[in-house]
Formats: structure tokens, sequence, C-alpha cells
């Protein structure tokens, strides 16, 4: 009896003992996960190796809000190509990666709005046609996503209806990776 007591002692021992290690574990882990969050919401940057994808997230969010449009417009494409790489990353995020395309790509279209004869440039309307496929793509891998949906419907009241779009040479700001139209 005394040794059947010291095994279920031992095992109750070697339990705790896991149960520890895994608490301290999981705390490390919310430890570095708040360092991050922390410096996303503050602007700094990521350092932590494990969160690199978050890091050139917050990079080209951060490059759009100093309006450094095409160089967020071609992190966030990086991003998507590593996301195909990865192949572990959600349609979700993938959709709000497209739909922060479709921003730069629209806020860079609306500083270079019209000539002074009162028409669109030709980089502005590159830049519409651009932010409509990226929110296209967007609601095709989130149809429920409705600030992209407010926003392409914005789009469509901003850009003339007769808008033709010349031929153009590829620059930093082409998203090669967008298809265009919904399949």
């Amino acid at each position: 009896m005394e040794k059947h007591v010291t095994i279920k002692n031992a095992v109750a021992g070697l339990i705790l003992l896991i149960g520890l290690v895994g608490a301290s574990v999981m705390a490390y882990k919310i430890k570095i996960a708040e360092k991050v969050n922390q410096a996303l919401l503050t602007g700094e940057e990521i350092t932590d190796e494990n969160y690199a994808f978050q890091r050139k997230f917050a990079e080209a969010y951060f490059q759009g809000v100093s309006k450094n449009y095409k160089h967020a417009v071609q992190n966030y494409s990086q991003l998507l190509e590593a996301a195909e790489k990865k192949g572990n990353v959600s349609s979700e995020v993938r959709s709000r990666i497209y739909f922060n395309i479709g921003n730069n790509l629209f806020r860079s279209g609306l500083i270079r709005m019209v000539n002074p004869d009162g028409s669109l440039q030709d980089d502005a309307k590159y830049a519409y046609a651009q932010a409509m496929v990226a929110y296209e793509q967007a609601l095709r891998l989130a149809p429920g996503l409705s600030h992209a949906k407010f926003n392409l419907s914005l789009l469509h009241a901003v850009i003339p209806h007769n808008m033709q779009i010349s031929k153009r040479e590829q620059s930093g700001m082409e998203l090669s990776n967008l298809p265009i139209g919904l399949p």
C-alpha cells in the first residue's frame, strides 16, 4: 500500500512539474507577443525573428502612413509572395494585404489626380485600375470585408466611367501577381 501511494505521489509530482514547465513556456510566449504588440502600437521596429511577417506588415503599413505609397505597395506585394510560399497564411490575412494594397494605390492616385486641363493623369488612372483589382481580390478572398466594399464603391465614384488606361511601362507599383478581374 505504501509503495502504491509513493507511485501516485511521483506521478502527481511529474504532472505538476510538466504543468509548471508548460505554464512557464506560455508565460514567456505571452511576454514576447506583448512586446511585439507594443512595438506595433508605438511604431517601433520589431526585432524578433519569429515575427518577420508582422515586421514586414508593420513596415509596409507605416510606409503608407508616411505617404510613401510606392514602397508600401512593394512591401505588401512581397508579403503576398511570402504568404504564397508559406502556404499557411489564411485567406483573411491575404485579403487584408490586398485591401491595404488597394488603399495605398487609391491614395497614390488621389495625390496625382488631375492635369492642368482637368483630365486625370495617366499615373492616377493606372493607380486606380490597380486599386480596383486589389479591392476585387480582397473581396474574392473575404466577401464580407465591408471596408473593401466601401472603398471599391468610393473608387468607382471617383473615376470617370469612360476612363481609358494608356499602355504603361513596367514600374515599381505594378502588381504583377494580381489577376485582372474576378474569376
